[in-house]
């Protein structure tokens, strides 16, 4: 299995049959399990086997096999699935840190991680030191002999801002802090996370893995360590665990996963080069094309830039409003990754609560828009944002 190509790990990796052979996967919908007898249930509570499960909220035969395939894919040993994306981040923070441990993170991330660092963590005693991601030397000067965990997006949402990572890894392994990454941005097919030496990746299932608009879901992947040490100790106690048939739908979504994710970032890239130069946008940006400022990393870290770009519309938030407005394709929502493209405007909607400042500094303007490709023909999705653009 280690020799597989990704689209055939999101396809048979993990399997687990039951004694009936089945095709597809089955899903068990049960809370709990029967013991065979009380001396069997003392041995199971003691220590599991390998293919034993005690309660759904510990773990469960459907979820597990989305978890060993999701392992897989991103190149990791282990994983444990959560109800959300949010809950796999804030999940293997909490599970991570206690009061008086020190961590340096990006500045930019998505408004919800900012909420968990700045708010939740620092009110139980977790110094959190935020620094320009972009800035190999900040990350430097911040990381100390005593610091416990780094944290970042490989991919910022939205601005879509790149991070070395390897330079990072390496900084934060030197002094014993772990590395987590929110790797929702980066797509699990072109993932490099794990190659580049994050300790964990968090994983919006929400996003490709369902990508069709049905179910939130997210993953915690690292060492097994970790994941079936203080991670799973943490989930299994705090209720975080994702259901099965969320477990089931989205196995299901993985078979076309690649599939949709190579035509949704050949299409991101196509509306980037017809917008490229637009006299009516300031910028646009996407990891992977010339005209973003760290175009050569992002080539060098994945082959991909992803499925989201970003783009910043001349006018403010007046100008962007009118743009947003005449789209017929593109649906305005605050999702990103599904087979519907979907346009999002950050200022008000996911990013709204951060005070103003903070928007300058991260570059979140009155004019920035979030676009994500879907699987919509890519020239259709060109016309109609053309002649949005015609409409301002």
């Amino acid at each position: 299995m280690k020799n597989w190509k990704k689209r055939t790990k999101a396809v048979h990796a993990g399997t687990r049959r039951s004694q009936y052979g089945e095709v597809s996967e089955a899903v068990f919908l049960t809370q709990g399990f029967v013991y065979p007898s009380a001396e069997a249930a003392e041995a199971r509570f003691e220590a599991l086997g390998e293919d034993e499960f005690i309660y759904a909220r510990y773990g469960n035969p459907t979820v597990r096999m989305f978890e060993d395939r999701m392992a897989s894919l991103l190149g990791y040993e282990d994983a444990f699935a959560c109800t959300s994306g949010m809950a796999a981040v804030s999940g293997a923070l909490m599970a991570m840190l206690k009061a008086g441990d020190h961590v340096v993170s990006s500045r930019a991330l998505f408004g919800s991680c900012l909420y968990v660092l700045e708010d939740i963590l620092a009110r139980f005693g977790v110094e959190i030191t935020l620094v320009d991601g972009t800035d190999n030397a900040a990350w430097d000067a911040a990381i100390r002999p005593d610091t416990t965990l780094v944290f970042l997006e490989t991919i910022s949402n939205p601005t879509l801002e790149v991070v070395d990572l390897r330079h990072v890894c390496d900084s934060a392994h030197k002094v014993g802090a772990l590395v987590l990454v929110d790797d929702a941005m980066a797509t699990p097919i072109y993932s490099y996370a794990a190659e580049c030496g994050a300790d964990l990746a968090m994983v919006s299932t929400t996003k490709h893995v369902d990508g069709q608009g049905r179910m939130l879901g997210g993953l915690i992947a690292g060492n097994k360590d970790l994941v079936r040490g203080p991670i799973e100790t943490y989930m299994k106690h705090t209720g975080g665990a994702m259901n099965p048939f969320t477990a089931w739908t989205h196995l299901k979504a993985l078979e076309t996963l690649d599939l949709r994710v190579n035509q949704q970032s050949s299409t991101t890239l196509a509306i980037t080069e017809a917008l490229d130069g637009h006299p009516k946008l300031n910028a646009v940006r996407y990891p992977t094309h010339s005209g973003h400022p760290q175009h050569e990393l992002a080539r060098a870290q994945a082959e991909s830039g992803g499925t989201v770009l970003a783009l910043e519309v001349k006018g403010g938030k007046d100008a962007c409003f009118k743009f947003l407005n005449a789209l017929e394709l593109f649906t305005i929502s605050n999702n990103f990754a599904d087979a519907k493209s979907i346009v999002t405007h950050p200022a008000t909607t996911t990013h709204q609560r951060l005070p103003q400042d903070q928007k300058d500094l991260l570059g979140i303007s009155g004019g920035l828009v979030r676009l994500s490709a879907g699987l919509e023909d890519a020239g259709d999705l060109i016309d109609d944002l053309l002649a949005a653009l015609d409409a301002i």
